[in-house]
C-alpha cells in the first residue's frame, strides 16, 4: 500500500453479478480518499455500479470494502434523480427527514449557494435539467458528507451550468470531502480530477494519477478508449 495515502478506500475480491452476468470483478483496488477521483470507461463498463457499491446502495455478491475513515457519510447522486411534485425548497427540505438538525435557514442558504434562490417556490419537476442537478447537489451539501459520489454530474448540461456544477464539486473537495465522479467528458476529467480509475468490462484496468494516465496509459484498453473519446471531442 502507498504509505502516502492518509485516507483511502480499499476493495478486496469484489464480485457483483446480475442475472448471472458479472458486472464488477475487482480482486483488489485502493482509491485515495484525499483527492477528486474520476471513474471513466466505455458505456456499460460498470462505472455506475461501482458508485452504487461505494455508496452502499448495493452490496457485493462477495468481497469487502474497507474505509480508512469513519464514520462514512456518503452522498450518492445518480443521473436523472427524480423530483417529487413540490417546490424546489420542499424537495431540498426532504433531507431533514434524515437529519432534523437542519434548519430552514440552512436550506435557504444552500438554495442561494447553488443559484436557485429565485426558484425556491417553483415546482421542482418543472426545473431545467441543470437546475434539477444543482438541487440534487444542494441536498448533498446539507448532508455534510465526507464521501460524494456523482454519476455523470453534467451530462446534457449547457456550458454555463456545467461550469457552475464543477465549481460545486470543487467546493466539496475543498471541505475535505472525498469526491468520486463518472464522466465521458475527458476535458472535464482533466479539469477536475487528480486521480483516475479506468474501468472496462467490469474490471479496473488502470488506477493512478491523472497526468500519467493521459500522457502514457499502460493498457491497450485505455489507449483505445482515449483515442476514441478524444476523436469524438
Amino acid at each position: 500500500m502507498d504509505k502516502r495515502l492518509h485516507q483511502f478506500i480499499e476493495l478486496k475480491n469484489i464480485l457483483v453479478k446480475s442475472n448471472g452476468r458479472t458486472i464488477l470483478d475487482i480482486p483488489h483496488a485502493i482509491i485515495p480518499a484525499n483527492e477528486i477521483t474520476a471513474c471513466i470507461g466505455p458505456n456499460g463498463a460498470g462505472k455506475t455500479t461501482l458508485l452504487k457499491l461505494l455508496g452502499g446502495l448495493i452490496t457485493p455478491d462477495s468481497g469487502s470494502i474497507e474505509f480508512s475513515f469513519s464514520p462514512v457519510r456518503a452522498a450518492l447522486i445518480l443521473h436523472h434523480t427524480p423530483m417529487i411534485k413540490a417546490s424546489a425548497r420542499t424537495n431540498l427540505s426532504m433531507v431533514k427527514d434524515a437529519d432534523p438538525s437542519i434548519s430552514q435557514s440552512d436550506i435557504d442558504k444552500v438554495l442561494i449557494q447553488i443559484g436557485l434562490g429565485r426558484l425556491a417556490d417553483s415546482p421542482a419537476n418543472k426545473l431545467s435539467a441543470g437546475e434539477k442537478q444543482k438541487l440534487c447537489l444542494g441536498r448533498a451539501i446539507l448532508q455534510k458528507p465526507n464521501l460524494v459520489l456523482l454519476d455523470e454530474p453534467t451530462a446534457n448540461l449547457d456550458p454555463a451550468t456545467t461550469e457552475q456544477v464543477e465549481e460545486i464539486i470543487r467546493q466539496f473537495a475543498n471541505r475535505s470531502s472525498e469526491v468520486i465522479f463518472s464522466s465521458h467528458q475527458l476535458a472535464q476529467v482533466k479539469r477536475l480530477a487528480s486521480h483516475i480509475i479506468f474501468i472496462d468490462g467490469g474490471e479496473i484496468k488502470e488506477s493512478g494519477p491523472a497526468d500519467p494516465f493521459f500522457s502514457n496509459p499502460t493498457t491497450s484498453a485505455a489507449i483505445k478508449f482515449l483515442q476514441q473519446e478524444l476523436a469524438v471531442d
